[in-house]
């Protein structure tokens, strides 16, 4: 029968494992002196954007991340350090993790992951902001739309001066018979 010691660390690794498989991105921060009240509150945060905060021993996290594929974050993994996985869109995760970090200085961003792409802390600031993917694709369908309406207006300005033409001619018509 294995320590529990040993037991426990193999059921981390294997939930760092699964949410990594879950998770198309990833963020490690650094929380040392940051108070249990304020672990709690980015973790309520993190949750609303269907992101989650997994805080595990280093040596734990080492192995996981080397095991998936992802030994180029293992440099930033020292210290009490924390793993975000984000299973959607990465912006708001990003936002809420550096807004987080600017009003509870004790909170560092260390690297992230998006897809195959790492991300240093100057990189996560400039994706916290970026429009979410909802305001994109607002801003797309508006570029879009902007050019057809465009040419209803001027279709309709042409309509209308043929109107006033037409019934231009109508009363020159009239006055002329009369």
């Amino acid at each position: 029968m294995k320590k529990l010691g040993i037991l426990f660390k193999e059921i981390s690794e294997n939930q760092i494992k699964n949410r990594l498989k879950q998770s198309e991105n990833l963020f490690i921060i650094k929380y040392a002196k940051l108070s249990s009240p304020d672990l709690t509150l980015l973790r309520k945060y993190l949750k609303s954007i269907n992101a989650s905060l997994f805080v595990i021993k280093n040596t734990v996290a080492r192995r996981a991340l080397k095991n998936s594929g992802l030994e180029s974050a293992l440099k930033a993994i020292e210290g009490p350090c924390g793993l975000v996985f984000v299973k959607e869109e990465p912006v708001s995760a990003s936002r809420v993790l550096f807004n987080f970090s600017r009003e509870h200085t004790n909170l560092k961003l260390e690297a992230g992951f998006l897809k195959d792409r790492i991300l240093n802390p100057k990189d996560i600031e400039v994706l916290s902001k970026l429009p979410s993917q909802e305001v994109l694709r607002q801003q797309v369908v508006w570029t879009l739309k902007s050019p057809i309406s465009g040419l209803v207006l001027v279709l309709k300005g042409n309509l209308r001066k043929l109107v006033y033409c037409l019934d231009q001619i109508k009363i020159k018509k009239g006055e002329s018979h009369g």
